[in-house]
């Protein structure tokens, strides 16, 4: 099968095609497992951490790509969820223990044991990939192969990180960055909470006046005031400077939730500006998000077909997937990128 693969940590400064087209024997599935004949992977932020070093693979080469969409090739022993020819989905969540205390309350993001599509285990950005059935996912018939790709981590851990704020419908929601994740949470955040007025914090003018062209009430740069104080805001940059101008923004009792596996070191020192009266004080709040665990997975394309939220997407043949990464790189965004790879 035709795959791209990670050979070596990288920096995408010094090298910009860390990934190599390569032929690798197709898979094939174990006990429980499924083979996806691979239809579409979208393109994370996350590969760049991957590339890069800030989450690194434990082996190398490894098939990056955790945003996956195909069609059941062959079924492994015990495996009868899916029927073959079934169109099935893959999240960031590989695989859990199934027994931990994380796992039994339905938190399996938090298992010990957490395995990752494209970073522990080889991922989509391939002809065809191997998946616990467990871990996969049905997908709504309302979405082509390219809307669906993004949906499954973009459009997920977006999801969690809006339950995450415990905001209110009325109240001002805040979104620093507007890629793939942010762009869903506008159209998300429109449909469930119809009163509340949402503002979009981004470097790029052009993130900027898509996220206008969306409904935001206001967009501006990311080291702008907010015109009014914010309840709640969720940050999906890789950086730590928006952290802490989007700490000033909030209002008293307000909630920063940061959506990011890792955050990038260049500005690390920004953290030493926080001043805690101005940033801390009146009870404001800092909280994380790890993953997502399947509930979130589940319930966002459910929600997602429902509404219906189709995301915006730029496609790529797979051997283009160093070109779409370096866009990414670049912030050169417009809702989600995707690789398309079979029919």
């Amino acid at each position: 099968m035709r795959a791209m693969i990670l050979p070596a940590i990288t920096q995408l400064a010094d090298n910009p095609e860390p990934l190599q087209r390569v032929e690798l024997p197709t898979p094939r599935p174990g006990p429980g497992e499924l083979l996806l004949r691979v239809a579409a992977c979208g393109v994370c932020h996350t590969e760049l951490d991957e590339i890069e070093g800030r989450t690194p693979p434990p082996c190398l080469p490894i098939v990056l790509g955790h945003q996956v969409v195909g069609r059941v090739a062959e079924r492994g022993p015990g495996a009868s969820a899916f029927a073959v020819g079934e169109r099935a989905g893959v999240a960031w969540i590989y695989s859990a223990c199934g027994a931990c205390q994380w796992c039994l309350s339905g938190q399996e993001n938090l298992c010990p044991q957490f395995r990752a599509t494209g970073r522990d285990a080889h991922g989509g950005y391939a002809e065809y990939m191997v998946v616990p059935e467990a871990f996969a996912y049905r997908i709504p018939d309302v979405f082509t192969d390219a809307q669906a790709a993004p949906l499954l981590c973009a459009g997920a851990v977006g999801y969690r990180s809006l339950r995450l704020t415990g905001l209110r419908d009325g109240q001002a929601l805040g979104l620093t960055g507007f890629g793939a994740s942010g762009h869903l949470v506008l159209k998300m955040a429109q449909q469930r909470y119809p009163h509340t007025p949402v503002y979009v914090f981004s470097r790029t003018e052009a993130e900027q006046a898509f996220a206008r062209e969306l409904g935001a009430a206001w967009a501006g740069h990311t080291d702008d005031p907010s015109p009014i104080p914010l309840d709640a805001i969720i940050d999906t940059t890789p950086a730590w400077t928006p952290v802490v101008a989007a700490l000033r923004n909030l209002a008293p009792g307000g909630r920063l939730v940061i959506n990011a596996i890792r955050k990038e070191d260049r500005d690390r020192d920004a953290l030493l500006q926080i001043d805690y009266p101005a940033h801390l004080w009146l009870e404001k709040e800092i909280k994380s998000v790890a993953n997502v665990a399947r509930r979130d997975v589940s319930e966002f394309l459910a929600l997602a077909a429902e509404i219906p939220i189709r995301p915006e997407v730029q496609e790529y043949e797979l051997e283009a997937a160093n070109q779409a990464l370096a866009e990414l790189k670049a912030r050169r965004i417009r809702g989600a990128k995707v690789l398309t790879i079979s029919p």
